[in-house]
């Protein structure tokens, strides 16, 4: 049994050649500064307690497919170099494409324990756990300054809740979200998108900060 003080979850497999079932297994995945939890630089996942759900989740979860995943990635210009927040990772899909198209760095943050599960299992499956962390945490409570790109599919109002902590990230990071706008911001790009396996469109919306809010002073 390993012990952090910031963190830790009950771990089922191999860690360093020894067979683990049911250790808990600890890893100092955040800190806590200005009252938000700043995420450090992501390295191999050292998977921590998966906690039991605070509150209910904001959304249902429905998944991003593929190419739509695909197409945020590529309008958001990902590189090498990047540090990459999914803002409600559902399975981590998002993240773990990121890591294996682009090698970039990226954590998935969700409060669903269930799809804490998913997305640990997705980062173990496609063996990016040197580049993708996973949290189980509330997104709105996150200080995400460090990351220069943010995948979002919430919901509007969500979106513009999260406008306070997007306005703090560094000048030139980019935000995409999928299907839903950001009321009160102008978007940078907006792209539609057909998925064929599902027969439906999708929209893709690009964000660049510093954001640039409209103008309502003559409504």
């Amino acid at each position: 049994m390993f012990r952090d003080q910031e963190s830790e979850i009950t771990f089922n497999g191999t860690l360093d050649g020894r067979k683990l079932t049911g250790e808990r297994v600890t890893s100092r995945g955040s800190q806590t500064v200005t009252g938000r939890k700043r995420s450090r630089t992501p390295a191999k996942q050292k998977t921590t307690r998966i906690k039991k759900a605070t509150r209910k989740p904001d959304v249902i979860y429905v998944p991003t497919p593929p190419e739509v995943v695909e197409k945020m990635l590529e309008l958001a210009e990902v590189k090498k170099e990047d540090l990459v927040y999914d803002l409600g990772c559902g399975d981590g899909r998002i993240v773990v494409t990121a890591a294996k198209k682009y090698g970039c760095r990226g954590v998935g943050y969700d409060i669903n324990p269930k799809r804490i599960r998913e997305s640990l299992e997705n980062v173990k499956k496609n063996n990016v756990g040197n580049l993708v962390r996973i949290e189980q945490e509330d997104i709105f409570t996150l200080d995400i300054s460090e990351a220069n790109v943010i995948t979002l599919y919430l919901l509007p109002s969500l979106n513009v809740k999260l406008i306070p902590q997007l306005e703090k990230l560094k000048p030139g990071s980019r935000i995409v979200s999928h299907d839903f706008d950001m009321k009160g911001v102008t978007p940078d790009k907006v792209v539609k998108i057909n998925s064929d396996k599902q027969y439906s469109n999708h929209t893709i919306y690009l964000w660049t900060t510093p954001l640039k809010k409209e103008d309502v002073s003559g409504e």
